[in-house]
Parts: C-alpha cells; structure tokens; sequence
C-alpha cells in the first residue's frame, strides 16, 4: 500500500448550506469514512481528528466536516438549540454522502460513517436513509437511542464502542441494539468514561473501528 495521502480543505453543499471540512485520501484507497461529531463540537475535535489520521495510515480516507455553520455554532455556544436537533444533523450528513458521490475523486470509494455522541445518532439516521451508499457505522460514545424510530431501518453492519464506566450511555446502547435489525456488535472499552480520555482507551477504540471498517469497507 502506498503511504501518500492527498489532503484538501473542501466547502460542501449540504441540506441547503455551505460547510467546511478536511478531505483526506490516501492514493489508492476504496474506503472513505465521514465522521459526525458530537455535542459543541466541530471538524477540529482532537479526538476525532487523532481517529482520522489512524485511519489514513491504515488506507482509509476520511472526511471531517462541520454539520453546523460558523453562525449556528456561535449561537449552540450559547442555546445549545442546535446540538440536539438530530434530524437537522442527519440532513447534513446526508447532504456531505450525497456530495461525496459526486465528486470525481471520491464517486467510487465505499462508505463508512464514524460518529460520536450525537453525532452518532445523525450517523445512524443518515444510514438508514441511505442504504445503498452507507456499508458501515462506528459510535464512540454515541446516543443512538435518538436515532429513534429509524433504528430498525438501519441496513449497514454497526459497532457500537461505549467506555466501560460510562454507565447510563452504556445502557442505552444496549436498549438501542435492541432495536436494530442488523444486531450491532457492542463493545466496551474497560476503564473509559464518556470521553475516553483515559491512557490507552481511545487507542483502544481506534483498533476496533479501523478493524471494523477495514473488514466492511475494504476489499482483497
């Protein structure tokens, strides 16, 4: 595999609005793995983008974008009135997979979604909507329960990551893979809280999600 990666800034058109975001390909890849991240937080979240440069290494290419534009993140600073709003999330989600197979460079590429906290609930919704285009879901720390009713809709093969004393998430991740019809794979990670900041737990999730996409996304 070659080590090259081709990195870009891109402005995508999603759901009506312009958003920002880091496009990264490594030359000869077939995957791509565009991340929805969570609560107040944005393409420049240390964790996810620690995740996506893994990914890269590993031949995933990787998109972080914001789901929020510069104005409606000043304004969730405050009111947090968007943060929330999962199916105005999942609509941009679903605006940048649409975008993505449009574009030249990433039309023919396979697609996963990594999301973390209610970014994973957007995750989820936008993969039901998209079955055909979405292969595989990764939550880190994820609400899928507020995926609600599009949970057994959800087609693509799903891992569910939640640290292992994060315990109310912890259960309602159990309650949501009840309700799938995929039956995610439900892992937890010993030692890790919400965040995963503990020493070794998020090198920990990032094993299991490059595992993960590199099974379902990548072919011999």
């Amino acid at each position: 595999m070659d080590g090259a990666v081709v990195r870009r800034e891109v402005r995508l058109d999603a759901a009506g609005v312009t958003l920002d975001g880091f496009l990264a390909l490594p030359v000869g890849g077939q995957a791509l793995v565009l991340f929805a991240h969570g609560s107040g937080s944005s393409r420049f979240s240390p964790r996810n983008r620690l995740v996506a440069e893994r990914l890269n290494a590993a031949g995933i290419g990787t998109l972080l974008f914001d789901l929020l534009t510069a104005d409606e993140h000043r304004i969730d600073e405050v009111t947090r009135e968007f943060r929330f709003n999962i199916p105005l999330l999942s609509r941009r989600l679903i605006g940048a997979i649409d975008w993505a197979g449009g574009e030249a460079d990433t039309r023919a590429l396979r697609l996963g979604l990594f999301g973390s906290s209610t970014g994973a609930a957007a995750a989820l919704l936008a993969a039901a909507e998209r079955p055909r285009r979405v292969a595989a879901v990764v939550s880190r720390g994820g609400r899928p329960d507020l995926a609600g009713a599009a949970l057994p809709r959800v087609q693509a093969p799903t891992l569910l990551l939640v640290g292992g004393e994060d315990h109310q998430v912890l259960g309602l991740n159990r309650e949501a893979a009840q309700q799938m019809r995929i039956r995610p794979r439900l892992e937890t990670v010993a030692g890790a809280s919400h965040l995963f900041e503990e020493p070794g737990t998020l090198d920990a999730v990032i094993r299991l999600a490059i595992d993960w996409f590199a099974r379902h996304l990548c072919r011999d």
